[in-house]
């Protein structure tokens, strides 16, 4: 059945099923708490108990095919399997049945099952067949997938939106908008003079941060060629890898194998946990696998022997040592710089926020500081919250997130971007009932009432019912998948 269930997931009826099911798990979420017990239950719901094997067949029935998952992902399928046991579990309270008769009428309604435009049998056995499914595990599939369906058209079918809220979300995304912005790095760019002095207080004063531990390996690749003198990874080959995992097992050296199994001597190689040398190059021939496994080594462990993207590697770890970056490094000063200009940028962008807040930077401040600078103002429209032809979608977004006659500052993380940007003027529009995109606002504006909905529900049912995850019997289930 487990295989049937695989096969019928992939096709595309299974695809339009899966998008019933999976609305109630975006707005369930995982906020489960963990108790010990069973090492065998992965979660219980009340009383309900679910096994690792019941999570397991989950996976496989909805997950993708030879593929390995990550720890987010099973995590993702985790939420999704207590979510679909809580509908479950809500439609046989709310006794939502679904008969014989419904069930046959919403088979011969399929268009996968028609010839011709009409219910054909044998379209319908040519189907079950190609996916290896009974008639009966079907049918209770479906059924389970109406069942759900009914259960959300009850919760939030017959939502009406009303006119001002279907105007509301249209003048959201459509209001045109008018700002003035002023490039904060053409201002900082002119205070970025830093000498030799200022660089070298920086290094002392921040000494420690240029310490890295760097660990001196001695790799060689193991390939078939060199160990049992073929071209291809054949029988003998991975026996003698077993044999060199054993003997390295046993507390035989890297010098040892090359002598034992007459082979030459590996690459002498230094590098940081980020793959770097000593001059901050990454080493191309490191990959983040590699590097990981050998920082995660217990400091007993010496030799070992590593499998990465289809290469086998023997490699000991020479030493370790705490290496200080002398301030001649070409790496350390560029680093220096570009932490005393993310300080020049933070404390100017500080003290303008101060003023805002104070409300003492207003509009007329904007222009005197513009003109102080000596940079130019940008004017700029908006014509819709997805007008990203002169800014990124992020910075728009914020924009359209303010109020008229506001000013702001706005920058990414790594503060490359940096604006201060002064809302000018907002333009509101409005739409009328018999206009051609009032049907899909007022669809848009009725969808943000069932999700609102949706979480009024969803904080229902974490109140309703007990929820207790294994997380030991998760982990196992992660090492399986992994």
């Amino acid at each position: 059945m487990l295989s049937s269930i695989r096969k019928f997931s992939t096709s595309i009826y299974a695809k339009i099923l899966l998008g019933i099911v999976i609305i109630p798990f975006v707005f369930w979420g995982m906020g489960s708490s963990f108790k010990g017990g069973n090492k065998n239950i992965v979660v219980k719901i009340d009383k309900e108990k679910f096994t690792i094997q019941d999570f397991a067949n989950y996976i496989q029935s909805f997950g993708p095919v030879d593929k390995k998952l990550n720890s987010q992902e099973i995590d993702k399928f985790l939420s999704m399997f207590i979510g679909n046991k809580l509908i479950e579990k809500e439609y046989e309270n709310l006794k939502i049945k679904l008969s014989d008769k419904s069930l046959g009428s919403l088979i011969k309604n399929q268009n996968e099952f028609k010839k011709d435009n009409i219910f054909s049998r044998t379209q319908y056995e040519k189907f079950l067949i190609e996916s290896g499914l009974s008639v009966v595990g079907f049918e209770v599939y479906l059924a389970k997938e109406e069942k759900k369906k009914q259960l959300l058209n009850f919760i939030g079918g017959g939502i009406l939106s009303p006119n001002f809220l279907v105007n509301d979300i249209y003048n959201k995304i459509n209001q045109k908008r008018y700002i003035e912005l002023i490039n904060l790095n053409d201002i900082f760019k002119n205070e970025f003079n830093f000498s030799e002095n200022d660089i070298s207080t920086y290094y002392e004063n921040n000494k420690n941060s240029f310490q890295q531990i760097f660990k001196t390996i001695e790799i060689l690749e193991v390939t078939p060629k060199i160990l049992v003198n073929s071209e291809s990874f054949n029988d003998l080959f991975f026996k003698k890898i077993d044999e060199i995992d054993n003997k390295i097992t046993e507390g035989k050296n890297l010098n040892y194998i090359v002598q034992e199994y007459n082979m030459t001597k590996g690459n002498i190689i230094s590098f940081n946990k980020f793959g770097e040398d000593l001059n901050s190059k990454k080493i191309a021939t490191l990959d983040a696998n590699i590097i990981n496994q050998i920082y995660s080594l217990d400091e007993s462990e010496k030799t070992i022997l590593i499998e990465s993207k289809d290469k086998f590697f023997v490699i000991e770890i020479v030493k370790t040592e705490n290496v200080q970056k002398d301030l001649k490094n070409e790496s350390v000063q560029k680093i220096i710089v570009e932490s005393l200009k993310t300080s020049i940028k933070r404390k100017s962008m500080a003290e303008i926020i101060s003023k805002i807040n104070e409300k003492s930077f207003q509009e007329n401040d904007f222009y005197k500081f513009s003109k102080d600078k000596n940079v130019n103002v940008q004017n700029i429209t908006l014509e819709n919250i997805n007008d990203t032809k002169i800014l990124d979608s992020n910075v728009v977004n914020e924009v359209y997130s303010k109020p008229e006659n506001k000013i702001i500052i706005l920058n990414d993380i790594s503060l490359t971007k940096n604006f201060l940007i002064f809302i000018k003027k907002i333009e509101n529009v409005s739409l009328e009932e018999k206009s051609d995109e009032y049907i899909r606002y007022k669809k848009i504006s009725e969808n943000t009432l069932k999700n609102r909905l949706f979480n009024t529900y969803d904080n229902y049912m974490k109140k309703k019912y007990k929820i207790d995850i294994n997380y030991s019997a998760v982990d196992t289930v992660k090492n399986y998948f992994n």
